[in-house]
């Protein structure tokens, strides 16, 4: 029994740990101790540990636990959302490249290396700057910049199978081209992009917190940590302490999710979906 669950180990961890920061974002009302809008001047900036605020206060004497964990609403929506859209939209992209023909190969291919081509950061702010800042705006941004990178992976994963005898099988049969993609094509793909995408909501989270901090996403009051960070940036020097912690957020999150990304994917085993250039 013991050795059945010990190389389980390392993709239980990650996995428990994504969990729990979801439930703590889903349950913000009942964990936070406060209001995170509720502040007090005479209470502005107080160091962790202080009397009633565990880890202090900001410049507006909010208390800065509440706000964090009310933040993990936003910050997880940015991150999750977006690689939902991008897994959705790529599968479907790389699957209608991988099996309709040269011609929409091809045009397919060409159009989304157009999106590639620029470094995804540069792109997601293109994007946003484009739209009224918000949520909305850090969503869609980052849905056109994760898209093409999962199509590759799964474009990668079709060519890989696209001759295999069980698909000639399937089609000499009489299967016809939804019932070949649904049946034969999704199951094998479906994996690949789970694992790659599983990586990519620590990315997508650092980079929603990075649009809120230059005023391209989620802005004040809303708690979020990339404005958290924005905020609290002229507290840097005299509370160190109080101005980082909005930045280890984004870190504990992004570790947790890398961390299951890798488990996950030497747990299926090494599929080659490696993290591509333009979203690094």
């Amino acid at each position: 029994m013991r050795r059945r669950l010990l190389p389980r180990l390392p993709v239980v961890l990650p996995a428990v740990l994504a969990v729990l920061l979801l439930l703590l974002a889903v349950a913000a009302p009942l964990a936070a101790p406060d209001d995170p809008a509720a502040g007090h001047l005479q209470d502005r900036l107080l160091d962790p540990g202080s009397p009633g605020h565990l880890l202090g206060t900001d410049g507006q004497g909010r208390d800065m636990l509440s706000r964090l964990i009310w933040a993990a609403r936003a910050s997880l929506t940015g991150g999750i959302v977006p690689v939902a859209v991008a897994a959705a939209a790529g599968t479907l992209l790389g699957v209608a490249a991988g099996l309709g023909g040269r011609v929409l190969e091809q045009a397919l291919l060409r159009s989304l290396d157009v999106l590639y081509a620029f470094p995804g950061v540069l792109l997601a702010i293109a994007v946003a700057t484009l739209l009224r800042p918000g949520l909305g705006a850090t969503l869609l941004a980052l849905s056109v910049v994760l898209t093409p990178a999962v199509a590759r992976v799964a474009f990668t994963e079709v060519q890989r199978i696209r001759t295999a005898e069980y698909l000639e099988a399937a089609r000499v049969s009489g299967a016809g081209p939804v019932s070949l993609v649904l049946r034969q094509v999704v199951p094998v793909v479906a994996p690949v992009v789970l694992v790659y995408c599983s990586s990519l909501v620590g990315l997508a989270v650092v980079y929603a917190a990075g649009l809120s901090f230059l005023g391209l996403g989620v802005g004040p009051p809303t708690a979020e940590w990339g404005a958290m960070l924005d905020e609290l940036r002229p507290s840097l020097f005299t509370h160190p302490w109080v101005a980082v912690l909005p930045a280890l957020a984004v870190l504990l999150v992004s570790v947790v999710f890398n961390t299951l990304g890798e488990a996950l994917r030497h747990r299926i085993g090494d599929t080659g979906a490696r993290l591509p250039e333009a979203v690094r």
